[in-house]
């Protein structure tokens, strides 16, 4: 709830007099849990929980990374309630088609047997690649079938992001059913978009996704 993208956007939306709120999934941030034990379908259930309990009227949800599939299964659980999507550097279904593949067979045998591995990490502390997390998973897979959403989306992919390839996230495209649904790639962005000119172009797109839920 601290990051750079959050902070920013946050400030934004009090000056604008737009509601907002941002929450660390369980066991992520200070939020309570272990990461170790945590799901797919568990942090999914956050987000329902956010929306059913803290908000009313319709939303547009913000989503980076992770951040982005959970705002996908939400708009998908809650098709009355979200009426726009803002995803940053998407990773829908990452559990099977980035995490599991980028393993070595040493490292997924590892996960196999020993229930977890300890991916080391640019960002934090080595990150723990359960068993269950990547089995659970395979259960929230969307991107092998159509998307059914007809609010506007917007989608910010830097093409320089080691952890999800811009080809992943240009998948949403053809996936997403919403005829208003625009992918902007930005040559130079990383994983983050955590620059000045990312959070630059992330409160315009929010912007232009209000503007356009209002009207």
């Amino acid at each position: 709830m601290t990051g750079t993208k959050v902070v920013e956007l946050e400030a934004w939306a009090k000056a604008n007099g737009h509601g907002f709120l941002a929450f660390d999934y369980s066991g992520h941030g200070v939020s309570e849990g272990d990461f170790v034990e945590g799901t797919i379908g568990e942090w999914r259930s956050d987000v329902l929980a956010m929306i059913d309990d803290l908000t009313t009227g319709p939303q547009i949800l913000v989503g980076s990374s992770m951040g982005g599939w959970m705002a996908l299964l939400g708009a998908m659980a809650r098709p009355d309630l979200i009426e726009g999507l803002v995803l940053i550097a998407p990773a829908p279904d990452f559990t099977q088609k980035l995490m599991w593949p980028g393993l070595t067979d040493e490292e997924q045998r590892e996960v196999l047997e020993k229930g977890v591995y300890y991916q080391p990490s640019d960002y934090d502390e080595p990150l723990p690649l359960t068993r269950k997390l990547i089995e659970e998973g395979a259960d929230w897979q969307i991107l092998d079938e159509p998307i059914s959403f007809e609010g506007p989306v917007r989608i910010l992919q830097g093409m320089q992001d080691q952890d999800v390839p811009w080809k992943h996230a240009e998948q949403l495209v053809e996936t997403v059913t919403s005829p208003d649904l625009i992918f902007h790639l930005i040559k130079d962005g990383d994983h983050r978009l955590s620059r000045e000119q990312d959070i630059r172009r992330l409160i315009s797109t929010c912007e232009e996704i209000a503007a356009s839920i209002a009207s």
